[in-house]
């Protein structure tokens, strides 16, 4: 069994899923003595947080919001009686950046990894028909050795405080939501799909893991409940008559319903939506059915007011609703894997994604946003000694993220890096290794890319070539040339893609991040940057270029919504360059992106 959860929490005939989500006990370790003190075994203090959420910004002094090292939480969990001879976990959707699970004093579980989930296995710890209790030891320090990068410092006053290689603000604790989970001891562990379209029927090549000896037989359903067809066997195709593919903006998810059988009698079962669509790069076309599609839509992140990281059902369905109100339709998870239900809901609304694993920070600099994005700051980033530990867990969150989201019809590439030090010779053979690792775990072979900063240009990047997509971040006539050398970015700019193009790569090209800082306050005639008029104008370049240039295929800007930094003379209170403010309203440069991503047809330029 892996350490990390495969299947989505589901209530099915043989499984439980019962949501811990609430109002835990909360203590900060200033003194670092909650290991020496026992705290695993019950907390001091009566503060209580919400779960999930983070921590930071609830509380009005600085310094705790600020609280670098050890934070515990703790909860009181009933395991009921009926899940006696059951496999029973906790399942945590995220614990940034590394969590160790105690239940009724004793260890349980350590992962790893902020924005992906884990299981605790406590069948043998469990006090069934008792109160069981879980305290969980998070530690939120940044490292050169797990992304995403940064460092860690010791104040004159022995605080700790982190300062990261990213542009983001370093939100940690219990962030999506923790579940007590049941399954039978014999349990379907975990699937992969493939699909192959031949004119009106479709194939769907599956392999079931299980655990145990037990018959596998799988039924698909249509979206109005209707038994379409069955399969039996642990591994096999389904072939699909007529079927009705998945399509962007235009989804159609039938329901996967796979059991665990012994003679008559039903030992596990799940269900899955399923969509069901090929995925392929021909030439300079991405190809989503065998179909030419232009992505147009945003990088964002998952922040908002009140919860910020954590996870708000709320949140999700307004972004949706605004990027369907703009025209969009694809994002990337920029800088890291989103909670579970974001997929759901793309995989619902149609929506493509790339999904970014949290490799952010792999290059040295405290203003990364403005030195990489100038040519600055470069240190020989994959020289440092602690590579082979990073490229360790770099690896580990890559796989932890594929078998997450390797189902999602919605998920059209992984994202396997954003903004590296590209231009260091050492940096191929960990690239590679990351890449080779995507294309060995993914059974449908999905488009590989890494989000390019203005390092990494043609001349001096060692990396672009292992790239099935060339994925540019690019800040012309903002961090290059602003203000009233715009015409001069534009110059520059199109002079770099000169450079692309002639290469004849063959690829397309989509811009993963462009865009300026926005105050919504702002107006100013004529424009000045900062202001929304500015905004707009250096937007309108921009797409001027990508229309000069038939093998660009996508535009996602940067960013969808306004989202909290850490402090810095570059930023007013965050990074500002939403198309909507941090409470999802439009900016003027709103009406624009509307104005034209409704009217370019999926297949501009192709």
């Amino acid at each position: 069994m892996l350490e990390y959860s495969l299947l989505y929490p589901l209530n099915t005939e043989t499984r439980t899923a019962l949501k811990l989500d609430g109002m835990w006990r909360f203590a900060l370790d200033w003194k670092n003595e909650g290991d020496e003190k026992n705290w695993k075994n019950h907390i001091p203090g009566h503060d209580t947080i919400p779960v999930p959420a983070s921590f930071q910004d609830f509380y009005t002094d600085k310094k705790i919001r600020e609280f670098a090292g050890d934070m515990w939480y703790e909860t009181d969990v009933l395991v009921p009686d009926y899940m006696k001879g059951s496999s029973v976990y906790l399942r945590f959707g995220a614990a940034t950046h590394r969590a160790t699970v105690y239940l009724n004093g004793e260890e349980v579980a350590y992962h790893e990894g902020g924005f992906l989930p884990f299981l605790a296995d406590i069948t043998d710890k469990a006090k069934f028909g008792e109160s069981n209790r879980v305290v969980v030891k998070i530690n939120n320090e940044l490292n050169e050795t797990n992304i995403p990068c940064g460092l860690t410092v010791t104040l004159s006053d022995g605080r700790k405080m982190v300062k990261p290689y990213f542009d983001f603000y370093n939100y940690s604790g219990l962030q999506r939501s923790v579940y007590l989970l049941s399954t039978p001891e014999n349990s379907i562990e975990d699937i992969d799909l493939s699909y192959s379209v031949n004119g009106k029927d479709a194939s769907i090549d599956y392999e079931v893991r299980v655990k145990g000896d037990d018959d596998v037989k799988l039924s698909l359903y249509d979206e109005e409940g209707h038994f379409v067809t069955e399969a039996k066997g642990r591994k096999g195709i389904i072939i699909v008559p007529d079927a009705k593919l998945w399509q962007v903006r235009a989804s159609y998810l039938y329901t996967l319903k796979i059991s665990l059988v012994r003679g008559n009698q039903l030992i596990d079962s799940y269900q899955m939506p399923i969509g069901i669509r090929e995925v392929r790069i021909n030439g300079e076309n991405i190809l989503i059915n065998g179909s030419p599609v232009y992505m147009k839509g945003f990088g964002k992140h998952e922040d908002s007011d009140i919860v910020w990281r954590g996870f708000n059902i709320g949140v999700m369905k307004r972004d949706f609703e605004l990027m369907k109100w703009i025209g969009a339709n694809s994002f990337r998870t920029s800088h890291y894997p989103y909670d579970e239900e974001i997929y759901r809901m793309a995989d619902r609304e149609g929506f493509l994604i790339i999904d970014e694993v949290p490799a952010v920070g792999l290059f040295e600099s405290l203003a990364n946003f403005f030195d990489a994005g100038t040519g600055k700051g470069a240190k020989s980033f994959f020289s440092k000694p602690t590579i082979p530990q990073l490229l360790k867990a770099h690896m580990r969150a890559l796989e932890e993220m594929i078998v997450r989201d390797k189902n999602h019809p919605s998920v059209i590439a992984w994202s396997i890096l954003n903004e590296p030090e590209s231009t260091d010779a050492n940096s191929l053979p960990y690239f590679t290794a990351l890449f080779e690792k995507a294309h060995e775990l993914d059974k449908q072979k999905r488009p590989r890319t890494f989000a390019m900063e203005v390092n990494s240009s043609p001349t001096k990047c060692h990396c672009y070539k292992l790239c099935d997509f060339i994925a540019l971040n690019r800040y012309y006539g903002w961090y290059i040339l602003g203000g009233n050398e715009i015409d001069e970015a534009e110059n520059k700019f199109r002079a770099e893609m000169d450079e692309w193009k002639a290469l004849h790569l063959g690829k397309p090209f989509i811009f993963s991040e462009y865009g300026a800082d926005t105050l919504p306050s702002e107006h100013k005639l004529p424009s000045v940057m900062w202001s929304q008029e500015y905004q707009v104008e250096m937007l309108e370049m921009l797409h001027r270029v990508f229309d000069s240039y038939d093998f660009v295929k996508g535009e996602q800007v940067w960013a969808f919504a306004d989202f909290q930094t850490t402090d810095g003379l570059m930023r007013v209170n965050g990074n500002k360059k939403g198309i909507f403010t941090r409470q999802r309203q439009p900016k003027d440069a709103a009406f624009l992106l509307r104005k034209r991503w409704t009217n370019l047809p999926l297949n501009y330029k192709c």
